[in-house]
């Protein structure tokens, strides 16, 4: 019997999977990660038995960028069902896991969209496009490669932005979409139902403020200050989001989202 989708099922689970994100993304030494690593090529840090081996301590050791890497379960889908529990590094499998990768987030926003009440007149759309890119989930290795995920995006998102005005529908927020937020003091702001998205909110001061039916899709919160915030019905946030942000347990999150283990 296929797996019912939720978002719970949309979470990585490490423990069924061979590590792909340790060794598919290419990253640059930076604040977010100590050293250089091509793609394609394992970290040093990940270990024969595909566990990492600092992982309790990536961020004391430079990789905070690890931390708020999510495939949305992509890693065990490829892992556990495309290759069988079979551990083929390669290209193949590789290649499988980039579009997974995407699969999963396009499934994760679809999933969340569906939960929204006031875009019921959507979800006949919206069921349809999520039946469709889940049953592109299941295809083998050579099926993957040849998916394009730029047309199922376009589709994805102009569904989502009519979901979001819905939603978002009477509440009268600002439209701040991809704006230059950085570092700024919005705790007096009233951005309950605003347009976040794409917005660039690096280092904002957001503690305290109400987002309820904010849409914060590509919203970039690395380094917000959400202490006190409520996020509990924000639109389209997702882990990593939350992760890169800064928070303490009185951060109101929406389920299945959890306080990362570095906030206070």
């Amino acid at each position: 019997m296929a797996e019912v989708m939720t978002l719970d099922t949309l979470r990585a689970d490490c423990a069924r999977c061979f590590g792909l994100c340790c060794v598919v993304p290419a990253f640059s030494a930076s604040a977010d990660f100590a050293i250089d690593k091509p793609a394609g090529h394992a970290c040093p840090n990940l270990q024969q038995d595909f566990r990492c081996g600092i992982h309790d301590r990536l961020r004391d050791r430079g990789f905070p960028g690890c931390t708020v890497y999510d495939c949305f379960g992509a890693g065990q889908k490829v892992a556990q069902v495309t290759f069988g529990g079979r551990p083929e590094l390669g290209e193949s499998m590789f290649a499988a896991y980039r579009v997974m990768r995407q699969l999963h987030e396009l499934l994760w926003y679809l999933t969340q969209g569906l939960a929204l009440p006031a875009a019921r007149p959507l979800h006949a759309d919206l069921g349809r496009l999520r039946d469709e890119t889940e049953r592109r989930t299941h295809g083998g290795p050579d099926e993957l490669a040849t998916v394009d995920t730029d047309p199922l995006w376009r589709d994805v998102n102009a569904l989502l932005v009519r979901a979001s005005e819905l939603a978002r529908a009477g509440l009268r927020g600002p439209e701040r979409r991809g704006a230059d937020l950085i570092g700024k003091d919005l705790r007096r702001v009233r951005l309950r139902g605003a347009n976040l998205r794409g917005a660039y909110l690096i280092g904002a001061d957001l503690r305290g403020v109400d987002l309820t039916a904010a849409d914060l899709i590509g919203a970039d919160l690395r380094g917000a200050n959400l202490a006190g915030a409520d996020l509990s019905a924000s639109l389209f946030l997702t882990q990593p989001q939350v992760t890169a942000a800064r928070g303490t347990q009185a951060t109101h999150l929406p389920p299945p989202l959890s306080h990362p283990p570095h906030w206070p």
